[in-house]
């Protein structure tokens, strides 16, 4: 499997069939058995996992905040850690607090937090350092509908304003066949479709 810099594709499946291991070989977490995992270049297993995951921006289906400091500092810890100037993370946090819609709850705690509020500062942190590749596993699998367009629309922009890769692992057969981007469909931890636009049924897709 190929993925071109600045494609979005999805992978589909029914659970258990491949997807969270394979995001997961992309950043590191596992390491392949065989065969070879190729990121930007570099072969992931020569590589330290923490610096291979500085170019990424990684998003869970639980939103694993620290809940004892802001929407705001959740966001920005992403880019502290890396050493980044005082002004600039500030500069960069307030950017992606309006680009999530939560400019005005910056200062709010998670727990203070809708799910779906959540769930768009963790999307925050994921995009605060300008990823090359965004890798979302089940990102809006727990949100209703609404925060599932917002979370959607968010990751659109920065996937077509920054030309981003996004690797997005889901069951929501509503967002894959409303975007027709490039679908890959799992079986056994195999490949079995592989196309580009097209309707995909729930089956298909592994919805629940």
């Amino acid at each position: 499997m190929q993925v071109a810099s600045g494609e979005w594709v999805f992978l589909v499946g029914a659970s258990g069939t491949g997807k969270t291991t394979l995001l997961k070989l992309l950043y590191r977490e596992e390491l392949a058995d065989n065969g070879r995992v190729i990121v930007g270049g570099n072969d992931v297993s020569s590589v330290p996992g923490s610096r291979l995951r500085r170019s990424m921006g990684i998003i869970f289906q639980t939103f694993r905040l620290l809940e004892k400091k802001s929407a705001f500092e959740n966001i920005a810890y992403g880019a502290e850690v890396l050493a980044t100037p005082p002004a600039e993370v500030r500069r960069r946090t307030q950017e992606i607090l309006e680009l999530v819609g939560l400019k005005e709850k910056g200062h709010r705690l998670p727990g203070e937090l809708s799910g779906g509020e959540q769930q768009r500062v963790a999307v925050g942190r994921a995009l605060i350092n300008r990823p090359k590749l965004i890798i979302a596993d089940e990102p809006t699998g727990d949100l209703d509908p609404e925060n599932t367009d917002r979370v959607i629309e968010i990751l659109d922009t920065v996937h077509r304003e920054q030309q981003a890769t996004v690797m997005f692992a889901t069951h929501n057969v509503e967002v894959v066949n409303r975007l027709a981007r490039r679908v890959v469909r799992l079986e056994e931890g195999r490949i079995v479709r592989d196309a580009t636009g097209g309707y995909w049924a729930a089956q298909e897709v592994g919805e629940p």
